[in-house]
């Protein structure tokens, strides 16, 4: 069994990337990391068995990016939009 379809591998992933999260906080690396740990659970259930490397991939990438738009809908400041300056500091 290669190391790619190790659960245990997903999941120390995962815990990296959330210790990433922490030091550096704008729910980037907690995306991914909650994909890692989604993958690596997938893998402890048994429902990825025998999946290839690009197909984990895939399914993390995908998971990924699904976990960052649920983030991003749940923590927004409601009401937030870019903030854009009409006029010069210097005027």
């Amino acid at each position: 069994m290669a190391l790619f379809a190790t659960w245990w591998v997903w999941m120390i992933a995962a815990l990296g990337l959330a210790i990433t999260e922490m030091l550096a906080p704008g729910f980037l690396a907690l995306g991914f990391a909650i994909g890692a740990a989604l993958v690596g659970a997938g893998l402890g259930l048994g429902v990825l068995d025998g999946v290839s490397m690009a197909a984990l991939l895939a399914v993390f990438a995908v998971l990924s990016l699904l976990a960052w738009i649920g983030l991003r809908a749940i923590f927004r400041l409601p009401g937030s939009r870019p903030k854009t300056f009409d006029h010069d500091i210097n005027d």
